[in-house]
């Protein structure tokens, strides 16, 4: 099967204020009928087919080719969570990757200092403060509702020890 974004996916890729989590939209990114789910999965993890079993019952995909493909998908569904909670890929380069694009859309000086520091740390010593300064920092330069998904998506990718001092040091986004 190769799946394919509906319009309706494009439309939601558009624009920040979505229901979809950060792996969904990669997915949704992705999906552009060139890539099979085999192939997909070999990018995104185990859980892919699953996702993408989701994404096409939402009305975000429709699937090209083999049904069979999708039969198996919606099989995958049924897989326990603790599967898929280990199978997440988690990175302290890949959370801070993230952190330095949202703080790129910014156009405000308080957040090209943050960039630049955060740009600027090296050691995971060093980073860790970096990144909780910038999201302590995010909701007094953009909406608090946009500030407290980007610490959520954050946390989602960032390794877990990583994850809880962060927790645990930083003061939460209002909403």
């Amino acid at each position: 099967m190769l799946p394919l974004k509906t319009e309706h996916a494009r439309t939601v890729l558009q624009g920040h204020r979505t229901a979809l989590d950060m792996r969904q939209r990669r997915l949704l990114i992705l999906c552009d009928g060139q890539r099979d789910v085999t192939a997909l999965t070999a990018l995104l993890g185990p859980d892919t087919p699953a996702r993408v079993a989701a994404l096409i019952e939402a009305g975000y995909l429709q699937a090209g080719g083999s049904a069979v493909v999708v039969a198996d998908s919606r099989r995958a569904t049924a897989a326990p969570a603790a599967l898929h909670e280990s199978a997440r890929r988690r990175s302290l380069v890949a959370a801070r990757i993230y952190l330095v694009g949202i703080l790129e859309l910014q156009r405000h000086p308080e957040a090209a200092r943050l960039l630049h520091a955060l740009q600027q740390a090296r050691p995971d010593d060093d980073i860790v403060p970096a990144m909780q300064e910038a999201i302590t920092a995010l909701p007094a330069l953009t909406s608090a509702g946009y500030a407290a998904r980007v610490r959520e998506r954050l946390l989602e990718v960032m390794p877990t020890a990583y994850a809880a001092a962060f927790e645990a040091a930083a003061d939460p986004c209002p909403v």
